[in-house]
Formats: structure tokens, sequence, C-alpha cells
């Protein structure tokens, strides 16, 4: 990808203010729906606690989606691809099939060109708006090299420019 690990932490950070509001508003009015309606009607309710544990556990499990809701709509911006499209698909399509579907076919993150600041593929050798070299390589080998290498580490070829005197 572009060589920089994303931790747990910065990926939860990628989660909208709304999926938060959405999903602990899901989450307390499914406790409601379950307390208040969900047993009544039984003849033989099952005991309190366990009443109890089924609200927990499909609230949770409500809230759970709505955050990985959230987190896919920023991810596909992040990623360059249509946010909007992605959000509804996995939406819709039901069995989790669209965030099984998202999490196969989503784009690598993008990079930024280092001199023009353009969001760039990781894939690409060169800036589509300034021609930068995103990949230097040795004149000499053409192995890529890194762009503060002082020699070409495969040939020993010198890749610092003299300064013309």
């Amino acid at each position: 990808m572009n060589g920089k690990k994303t931790q747990f932490s910065e990926e939860v950070r990628l989660v909208p203010w709304w999926a938060y509001t959405l999903a602990v508003i899901l989450f307390v009015g499914i406790q409601v729906l379950m307390h208040v309606f969900g047993f009544r009607r039984e003849p033989n309710p099952p005991p309190v606690p366990f009443q109890v544990l089924i609200g927990v556990l499909i609230g949770t499990l409500a809230a759970f989606v709505m955050l990985l809701i959230g987190y896919v709509n920023r991810d596909s911006k992040r990623r360059g691809m249509n946010s909007t499209l992605w959000t509804l698909l996995v939406i819709f399509i039901p069995n989790a099939i669209g965030f099984i579907l998202y999490f196969l076919l989503r784009q690598p993150i993008l990079i930024l060109c280092p001199q023009c600041g353009n969001p760039t593929h990781p894939g690409v050798n060169y800036c589509s708006k300034c021609k930068y070299n995103l990949r230097p390589t040795c004149p000499n080998c053409k192995h890529a090299v890194s762009p503060d290498d002082r020699f070409c580490s495969y040939c020993a070829h010198d890749l610092e420019v003299r300064a013309q005197v």
C-alpha cells in the first residue's frame, strides 16, 4: 500500500459523530422496545435477566452495524470512492454482504504528492498533476532507491547530484 501502517485507534477516529449518535439512539430505542413491548404478550415470558440480556445483545449488534455504516461512509471518501453509493450498498444489501463486498473491493488509501499535494494512487510512479517521480530509481541499474540515498545499494552508483562549478 502506501507503506504506512494504520492503527486501530486511527480507524476508530474515522467514524463520524452522527454514526455514534445514531448508534446510541438505536441502542436505547431497542432497549425500550424490548422491555415495553417485547415480552409483554408472551403467556410465559423468560426471566427478567434473560430479557435484559437479549435486549442488550440485539441493541449492541444494531449499534455496531450503525458504527460500521459510518466507517464505510468516511473510509470510502478517504480512498477516493463514491461514498454515497457504498453507504447505500452496505445499508440495503442484506446479510452483511454489502460490508463484505466493500472490504473486498475497496481501493488503497490515496497518498499525497510531496511536491504539489495532489491525491494519487499509491501504485503509480509519477504524479498526474506535476510529473513528480514518486518512485525514484537508480539511473544506472534501475532499482528502486530512496530519495535520501547517496549511493545505490545494488550497484553502488553515486546518486548525489554534484553542483556544476
